[in-house]
């Protein structure tokens, strides 16, 4: 139990905060209230979901307001509910709209929710936890939540936060630092540092009660150092001497469900060919990637690879990497078809210009894909190989493509 005191002051001071800031950057998500339906915005942490309430909430003249964070209510349960509402409404008077940070910190929190909307009111939820979300709106809120991804800066949300014009020269800025806020605002890479150990200890070890604190941060600085490789959960327990694939696969799939990191499969029309086959793994931002990596060396190509697969996670695509004869870097399905793919590489060279054509070529000859797009660091060039249209574009500009 917490006492009506002491979230009154967490209310007050929370409200005060959220209320004081300044400057924020719109984002691209569209979110539309309704009081029908919760809206739920997931996603890593420190990636801006509490500003983004913040530009919500500035359309509205009375709000409630609370971020379950906060250490002064961390043993915060489903009764305390009924203690808030009167501290919410002492503080704002009556108010009908809802704003939920870091709700999944709080056991059962879909059962309040529901009577919220159940009452008609408007709520708008925040969590850092992929799949707990998932699970919870399954059971009490079907049908009653429209849900949306944020993630850090896109390259158009950076170039107007950091005031810069779009070109190669901001897109190299944007390539090596990413697009966390405090990041780039203050550049001191224990940010990004911290933001892996805090998702690792809070998201992760915390929640799935894991003892071996070194041995889940090992596997993980190890995947962000391999961004853009196969790997197989076979050989990531034989590395790390992990007992079982079982266990392998839970600490990715934790890894996941706190938006560190994201595996794709290789495409195939067999389910389960797709399961067994080595996955790729990508991180969820460069600038993770370079301040927390231990033997990454600046291998440009990798970062621009990881680069095109967050953007297309953004854009809510369904990707595979293709692999027959030769390789290309994703294919994206829409329903039951597969309609694009896309190979990329820094730089588009003599050398490696067969081994990237031949990948791409080979995806559209097996989807029956008229043309293909080469993402590159500032090539652009139109050409057709055995019929197929294939067009060089630089990553900064198909990065600004609606």
């Amino acid at each position: 139990m917490i006492l009506e005191s002491t979230l009154e002051n967490v209310v007050l001071t929370q409200k005060d905060k959220f209320e004081k800031k300044e400057n924020l950057i719109q984002r691209e998500l569209d979110i539309n209230l309704q009081n029908k339906f919760a809206v739920i915005i997931s996603g890593v942490r420190r990636c801006g979901k509490s500003t983004l309430m913040d530009l919500i909430a500035k359309k509205i003249t009375k709000f409630n307001y609370i971020n379950f964070e906060d250490p002064r209510i961390s043993e915060f349960q489903l009764a305390d509910f009924e203690t808030l509402e009167k501290v919410f409404e002492k503080i704002n008077g009556k108010s009908n709209h809802y704003f939920f940070d870091e709700i999944q910190l709080i056991d059962k929190w879909e059962f309040h929710v529901r009577r919220l909307l159940d009452e008609n009111k408007y709520l708008v939820i925040t969590g850092s936890n992929a799949s707990l979300l998932s699970k919870e709106l399954g059971t009490k809120l079907t049908g009653r939540n429209l849900r949306y991804e944020l993630f850090p800066f896109s390259y158009s949300e950076f170039l107007n936060y950091k005031k810069l014009k779009k070109g190669l020269i901001s897109f190299n800025e944007y390539l090596k630092k990413g697009g966390f806020p405090e990041f780039l605002l203050l550049e001191d890479a224990k940010i990004l540092r911290n933001l892996v150990s805090d998702s690792l200890i809070r998201d992760i070890a915390t929640r799935h009660k894991i003892k071996n604190i070194k041995e889940l941060t090992e596997i993980a600085i190890y995947l962000i150092s391999n961004v853009g490789k196969e790997v197989s959960y076979t050989s990531l327990t034989k590395m790390f001497n992990l007992g079982s694939t079982n266990t392998t696969s839970k600490y990715i799939s934790y890894l996941e469900d706190a938006y560190l990191l994201f595996t794709i499969n290789k495409f195939d029309y067999s389910l389960k060919k797709q399961i067994v086959n080595p996955k790729k793994v990508y991180a969820i931002d460069t600038g993770v990637i370079i301040h927390n990596s231990k033997t990454f060396t600046e291998d440009f190509g990798r970062l621009l690879e990881n680069l095109v697969f967050i953007e297309l996670k953004r854009r809510g695509k369904e990707i595979f990497y293709f692999k027959e004869k030769n390789e290309c870097d994703f294919v994206t399905r829409e329903g039951t078809k597969i309609t694009s793919a896309i190979q990329v590489c820094y730089e588009l060279t003599e050398q490696n210009k067969e081994r990237e054509i031949n990948g791409l070529v080979e995806a559209l000859e097996k989807f029956n894909l008229k043309e293909g797009v080469i993402l590159t660091l500032n090539q652009e060039q139109e050409f057709v190989v055995d019929s197929k249209k294939v067009k060089l574009i630089p990553v900064w500009k198909w990065l600004l493509e609606q």
